[in-house]
């Protein structure tokens, strides 16, 4: 399903059930030949379906740092090695 918020980026939400607690896996498959998983999580939020604001704080910064990544720019962390 597609993740509200990010338009037509192609940012994708997997979200399963396990034993009373839900889990979301968030990516990204409109980046050249490469799937970048951006976020990995377990919704402890006991109201309502939304992810939280610092999740999709999060995703957005990993989504702009995997679209550079794609276009081969490098970041600040590839910077430093």
């Amino acid at each position: 399903m597609s993740l509200k918020g990010f338009g037509s980026a192609g940012v994708l939400e997997v979200v399963e059930d396990f034993k009373c607690d839900t889990y979301r896996a968030v990516y990204t498959i409109k980046l050249g030949d490469a799937v970048y998983v951006l976020h990995c999580f377990q919704k402890k939020s006991t109201r309502g379906m939304e992810t939280p604001k610092p999740d999709m704080d999060l995703i957005r910064e990993r989504l702009k740092a995997a679209k550079a990544h794609a276009k081969g720019e490098k970041n600040d962390r590839d910077q430093k090695k």
